[in-house]
C-alpha cells in the first residue's frame, strides 16, 4: 500500500476546519485506518468538532477488541457523536457544531467505508472515477431523486446544506459501503473543498497522470486553489496494491 495526505486552508477561509488521519499500521483490530472530516460551527467550533471526532473515534477503535470492521467503525463514530453532541449542548460557544466523517479500512482486496455528511470516497479504475459514498445533503438527495442533474449540484446555492453530521443530533445514522478493489485502482477521499472546485473529469485527468500519489494529491489541492479555493481542501489518495516506497 502507498498513500499520501494533504490538507490546505484554501484562499477564502480564516481557519482550516478540516481534519484528517491516515495510518497503514494496525489500530485496534483494524489493519489500517483513513479518516477525513469537515467541521461546521461558529468561531473555531467546526475546527474543534472535526479534530475531536477523529480523536474520539480513533480512541474507541483502538480499544475495541471485536472482529467485525463495520461494528468497530460504527461504534467509533457513535462514541464521537455522543461526546460532541453532549458538549455542544453544554457549551454555548460550541452550540450547533458538528462534522462530516468518511472512514475507510482496507481488508486485503475489500474496502470497508463509513460515511456521514458530504465528504466523499471515490474509487478510480480504468480511467473512470466512481463515487462510492452518498452525499447526505439537500442537493445530494435531490440528485438521487432525479430532481436535479448531478452537473448542477456543484453550483447550487444549497450545496453546503448537509442533512447528517456527527454531533448534530443525539443519535447518528452511518452509511456503510463495501467495495472490492482491483490491481491498479486508486482510492480518493476528500472534503467538498475539492469536489466543489474541481470537476470530476479534471480529477480523473490528475489521477491518470504520471508521478507518485503524493504528486497527485498536491496537484488536486493546487487545482482547487487555482479554481478559487473557496473552502478548506483535504485529500487522501491511496494506492492499495502498490509496492512503491
Amino acid at each position: 500500500m502507498n498513500y499520501s495526505v494533504l490538507t490546505d486552508i484554501g484562499h477564502m477561509r480564516s481557519q482550516n476546519q478540516d481534519a484528517v488521519f491516515a495510518t497503514e499500521e494496525t489500530i485496534g483490530s483494524l489493519p489500517n485506518l483513513f479518516v477525513v472530516a469537515d467541521g461546521m460551527g461558529g468561531h473555531k467550533a467546526g475546527e474543534y468538532a472535526s479534530s475531536q471526532a477523529i480523536a474520539l473515534a480513533k480512541r474507541e477503535i483502538a480499544s475495541d477488541t471485536g472482529s467485525e470492521p463495520v461494528q468497530i467503525i460504527n461504534q467509533g463514530i457513535t462514541a464521537a457523536n455522543k461526546s460532541i453532541y453532549e458538549e455542544a449542548t453544554q457549551d454555548e460557544d460550541k452550540y450547533g457544531m458538528g462534522t462530516t466523517m468518511v472512514v475507510a479500512t482496507l481488508l486485503e482486496d475489500h474496502l470497508c467505508v463509513a460515511n456521514v455528511g458530504d465528504s466523499r470516497l471515490y474509487v478510480y479504475r480504468d480511467g473512470q472515477l466512481s463515487q462510492i459514498t452518498q452525499d447526505h445533503s439537500v442537493v445530494g438527495e435531490m440528485v438521487r431523486k432525479g430532481e436535479m442533474p448531478k452537473e448542477e449540484a456543484r453550483s447550487h446555492p444549497k450545496r453546503n446544506l448537509i442533512t447528517r453530521a456527527v454531533g448534530a443530533e443525539a443519535e447518528v445514522r452511518v452509511d456503510f459501503f463495501d467495495e472490492t478493489l482491483q490491481a491498479g485502482d486508486l482510492v480518493l477521499m476528500c472534503t467538498d473543498g475539492l469536489t466543489s472546485m474541481v470537476e470530476e473529469s479534471e480529477i480523473e485527468e490528475v489521477l491518470a497522470g504520471s508521478g507518485q500519489v503524493a504528486d497527485k494529491v498536491a496537484k488536486l489541492v493546487d487545482l482547487a486553489n487555482d479554481h478559487g479555493g473557496k473552502d478548506n481542501i483535504t485529500v487522501i489518495v491511496i494506492e492499495p496494491f502498490s509496492d512503491e516506497v
